[in-house]
């Protein structure tokens, strides 16, 4: 597939929206729209009684509350290295600090729609601080989950944040190898 035209729709702080013509293998044109954000980190904070520390906010898209793992991008769409940007989102949304943050994986947040990529660590070796949430977490809560508390979650519904479930499997997986 080749781009044959690219032209900006909207942009904030947070994102840019294009629509970018193509070319199709076949030689048929077509047009996509495409969903520009920077590059978060996501992370799994887990104690050594194996609890997962979960925050919860209200996500206007969806009209209601969500469940999901501590996780954002840099301000202004800046590019930071997203082990670098991990620490950082732990503190802010948590307050926690990590002795050790493991890369358990990456992942595309929406590739038919979105270039955003996710880096998923896993934070062990926790300490305890306030957060430092921003002015838009204001309404953030947070509370630690036992794995089967979290199953059960799944189960009702109540875990859903779709980044979230991919990062809890990436880590089922890394505890299988270890």
């Amino acid at each position: 597939m080749e781009q044959t035209s690219s032209r900006r729709v909207y942009a904030n702080d947070w994102m840019t929206v294009r629509e970018d013509g193509i070319r199709r293998v076949d030689g048929t044109r077509g047009i996509y729209g495409v969903v520009d954000k920077p590059t978060y980190a996501l992370v799994i904070p887990r104690d050594d009684d194996g609890r997962l520390h979960l925050v919860e906010q209200y996500r206007y898209p969806v009209g209601g509350r969500r469940w999901e793992f501590p996780a954002g991008t840099a301000p202004d769409r800046a590019d930071v290295d997203p082990a670098e940007l991990a620490v950082r989102e732990l503190v802010e949304e948590t307050g926690l600090t990590a002795a050790r943050m493991t890369l358990l994986g990456t992942l595309d947040c929406a590739p038919g729609m979105s270039s955003q990529r996710g880096h998923v660590y896993l934070a062990t070796g926790l300490t305890a601080g306030p957060p430092r949430r921003e002015h838009s977490e204001q309404d953030m809560r947070a509370a630690w989950f036992a794995p089967a508390e979290l199953a059960a979650m799944v189960g009702r519904g109540e875990f859903t944040d779709a980044q979230s479930l991919a990062a809890w499997t990436l880590l089922t997986l890394h505890d299988a190898r270890a």
